[in-house]
């Protein structure tokens, strides 16, 4: 699967609120599908699942069967991935935007007083 291919099925699974929410609840610790269907009794098991199966194909999720019951692991590589290649270099970009306009801004603060005390 090309890297663009799984990037693409990573914005699809993060698209559902219920699969975010899904993921949150991963995030401490691993839990098993009964517990996840526990804490969102909005949805019934079925759709808890369908949920599921979206993000361990685009392996935001690891599942492990301990004999009747399934495991369900936060895999943050995914997403670390999508930070390095959309997030980090536009932040990068922004934080150096913000440290000019800084800098900027204390330049003309030590300016004015100057300023003031010449028109005076």
């Amino acid at each position: 699967m090309s890297i663009e291919t799984q990037h693409n099925q990573v914005f699809r699974a993060l698209a559902s609120p219920h699969r975010r929410a899904l993921l949150d609840a991963l995030r401490d610790q691993p839990l098993t599908t009964g517990n996840l269907c526990a804490q969102f009794p909005e949805l019934d098991r079925c759709t808890v699942m369908q949920h599921l199966k979206v993000l361990e194909q685009a392996e935001l999720i690891i599942a492990e069967r301990r004999g009747r019951e399934r495991w369900n692991h936060l895999n943050p590589l995914p997403i670390h991935a999508i930070h390095e290649r959309w997030i980090g270099p536009h932040a990068e970009r922004a934080v150096g935007m913000l440290a000019k306009l800084k800098h900027a801004l204390e330049r003309d603060r030590q300016l004015s007083p100057a300023e003031t005390t010449r028109s005076a």
